[in-house]
């Protein structure tokens, strides 16, 4: 196991091992003095944990208001833990919208065949993950709708259509121009007007 600590986020690798598991890393995550404030999630084995900030919130709260207009809120979740394809793969997305007739799984979680659409706020040091194996394993998994909010470039980057494992990637969005996700399963466009730089 490998701790890294940096003034911004704590990542943890475990060593490779065939005996590993998602439930055995959160288990033992969920067990671990996470500092308050916090997001943990496991990308590809390796656990990283990344500080909220109030933007990041603001952010990840105005996707949410806009997306209630045509999902309801048991449909909406936010920082809950879902499962994806790939190497031990399990999130805490940002925003996620599910289908509806989405059903929990038999270990009581959320199954990914049922997202239509994640959004995810960038944080500086783990942006990676954002436009690297998280957006992989989003297309492997066949969501429909994943968009990147990116406040540091003030804008952001949408991805539809995935097919074999990648998507379809559209010009840039300036924050203050809408996202039109009105040809997708979301169905809505969303205004960036209100979206703060970092």
């Amino acid at each position: 196991m490998t701790i890294e600590l940096t003034d911004n986020r704590i990542e943890i690798e475990m060593a490779d091992s065939d005996e590993l598991s998602l439930d055995m890393l959160f288990d033992w995550l969920e067990r671990m003095p996470v500092p308050e404030g916090y997001k943990a999630e496991i990308v590809e084995g390796a656990i990283f944990m990344t500080p909220q900030r109030d933007n990041h919130w603001d952010i990840i709260a105005a996707i949410y208001d806009q997306l209630r207009s045509r999902y309801p809120r048991k449909r909406v979740k936010s920082d809950v833990r879902l499962d994806f394809p790939g190497h031990l793969n399990g999130f805490a997305c940002d925003v996620v919208a599910l289908r509806d007739g989405a059903e929990k799984d038999d270990k009581g979680r959320w199954r990914y065949q049922d997202i239509e659409c994640v959004a995810e706020v960038i944080s500086r040091d783990t942006s990676r993950n954002d436009y690297g194996p998280k957006k992989d394993a989003y297309a492997l998994a066949g969501v429909p709708v994943y968009l990147i909010v990116d406040p540091y470039l003030g804008q952001c980057h949408l991805y539809t259509a995935p097919k074999d494992g990648t998507y379809r990637l559209g010009p840039a969005i300036k924050f203050g121009d809408p996202v039109d996700l009105t040809d997708t399963v979301v169905g809505l466009s969303l205004d960036t007007a209100e979206f703060g730089r970092e």
